[in-house]
């Protein structure tokens, strides 16, 4: 098990730096209970498991690490959530990728877009984005794998 010196801390201002935080929080696993949108602070945030993909990668077999992770939207002018019923807040939910597209720069879309097609789509001032493990890793047996991409493959937490 890895000791928190070990926790990493990313930000993201812009399509490269979205590209590696997006990376970094690939299969974190999160309930619907640990998202929120607070539209007075323009921002959405949400806690979550991640899968420690930057120690992971080097190991052929398990055990596996993951990781409590705060990931943290800010300047959001508006949420909209697809395939996501938050009064179910026991619904776990599996990140796979969080995207932007810019609508009249530097304003845009942040999305985030979990497995099974459910999405939180929210509208920004600009590119703001921020995550930071919250403390200590734990193991797990489980690789996260993508069917789509590994046809006889299963997904795990």
């Amino acid at each position: 098990m890895s000791t928190p010196p070990n926790l990493l801390k990313l930000a993201a201002f812009d399509a490269d730096d979205l590209a590696v935080l997006s990376a970094a929080m690939q299969d974190a696993i999160v309930k619907t209970g640990e998202m929120t949108y607070l539209p007075g602070e323009k921002r959405f945030a949400m806690v979550g498991n991640r899968f420690a993909w930057e120690v992971n990668a080097a190991r052929a077999k398990p055990p596996y690490e993951r990781r409590r992770t705060g990931l943290q939207v800010t300047r959001a002018l508006k949420a909209e959530l697809a395939g996501i019923d938050l009064k179910r807040s026991d619904d776990v939910l599996e990140l796979l990728s969080i995207a932007f597209e810019s609508t009249d720069e530097p304003a845009g879309i942040v999305t985030l877009a979990f497995s099974g097609g459910a999405t939180v789509r929210l509208h920004v001032e600009c590119l703001e984005l921020a995550m930071a493990d919250l403390g200590g890793a734990w193991t797990t047996d489980s690789l996260p794998t993508h069917p789509d991409t590994m046809p006889d493959a299963e997904s795990g937490a």
